[in-house]
């Protein structure tokens, strides 16, 4: 092979990606990833306003802002992207405005993948999913780790996930490890055979299910409700997630119709406000320990709510599991000094130490 001359030119093609690149108008090279995240926010908010309350500006910044893309896009594409109209009412967005807030929604997106990838492969970072009801435990873990992931500098990101969710953000791999749980058969000594194939899974506890209620004694006056008697008590069901799951096994895709549901709550909190509010009266399907938790005081049920067991003619008979989730083979890619496996054996040693794991 002959060598290349110092002198020989560089040739730049006619056409391709780079001679797209090269030709891209000024005013598109001066957006920058600030004013899209802006308009995808203004969107969403529905005006300057709303939009600069969420990203905590003034509202004259986020104008402005909406005002320079106004006139590069108007410029480039010959249309404004977004239009005001009366005082107080939403923005408009044009056709333009609407396909530039999707691409730079998918684009920021994108862009943050690719920043959590990279900090995740040299062990810069780890994200953690985790409901409120898990976080005690997640803190007793953390304590294992804080000051080995404070000398080396890496980065915890604790994230709020709902159940519903859960698993969709971890498949997303907008979360490395996820604590949540899901309806495993009573009495299983692993609950391993019932964990979908994508991940792994840390046990950390198993409970059964009972009936919370403000249902005075006298129409409720059963200790436990069995499966042909639950379709007609009064039920408020969360509209997704773990509960969901174990209603469709035992009543099937169609349980909304076969039970009678008062009212449907994304919130377990504003389930607890209902009851405690007796705006509504019923029952809500819960983990034993939070219905517990509950009729305690440690969260916000009130003296007059009670629990009431589920009868065991349920088929199958099925228990919450709780635990640490992982996407399965992924650990393997790092050495065990990694963060993600620190943190996985913090999870692992901390089982296996005997910790309670309780609300």
């Amino acid at each position: 092979m002959s060598d290349v001359s110092a002198t020989t030119a560089v040739r730049i093609p006619s056409s391709g990606t780079l001679n797209g690149l090269l030709t891209c108008p000024q005013m598109l090279l001066e957006v920058t990833f600030d004013q899209l995240r802006t308009l995808v926010v203004v969107q969403e908010a529905g005006s300057a306003h709303g939009a600069a309350r969420v990203l905590g500006r003034e509202q004259s910044s986020v104008q402005k802002q909406i005002d320079t893309l106004n006139r590069a896009f108007q410029r480039m594409c010959g249309e404004l992207l977004v239009v005001k109209q009366g005082r107080g009412q939403p923005f408009l967005f044009t056709p333009s405005g609407i396909a530039v807030a999707e691409q730079a929604c998918a684009l920021l997106s994108d862009w943050q993948a690719g920043v959590n990838d990279a900090r995740r492969r040299i062990g810069k970072t780890v994200a953690i999913g985790t409901t409120e009801f898990t976080l005690p435990f997640v803190g007793k873990v953390w304590q294992r780790v804080a000051d080995q992931f404070a000398a080396r500098e890496i980065e915890l990101n604790v994230l709020h996930v709902r159940t519903k969710d859960s698993f969709a953000r971890l498949d997303a791999k907008e979360v490395d490890l996820l604590c949540g749980g899901f309806a495993s058969l009573a009495g299983a000594d692993d609950a391993g055979s019932d964990v979908p194939a994508d991940y792994e899974f840390l046990q950390w506890r198993r409970e059964g299910l009972v009936l919370l209620t403000n249902l005075p004694q006298r129409e409720l006056p059963m200790p436990a409700v069995g499966v042909t008697r639950l379709p007609d008590v009064p039920l408020v069901v969360p509209s997704g997630g773990v509960i969901v799951d174990f209603l469709r096994r035992w009543y099937g895709n169609d349980f909304r119709t076969r039970l009678t549901i008062t009212a449907t709550i994304d919130d377990i909190y504003y389930g607890l406000a209902l009851l405690r509010s007796k705006i509504a009266y019923g029952c809500m399907v819960v983990s034993a320990g939070i219905g517990q938790a509950a009729v305690d005081g440690r969260l916000p049920g009130g003296p007059d709510v009670r629990l009431v067991d589920l009868g065991p003619d349920f088929d199958p008979m099925l228990e919450l599991v709780t635990g640490t989730f992982a996407r399965r083979g992924e650990r393997d890619v790092f050495d065990a000094t990694h963060p993600l496996n620190l943190l996985w054996q913090a999870f692992a040693d901390e089982i296996a130490s005997g910790a309670s794991y309780a609300l």
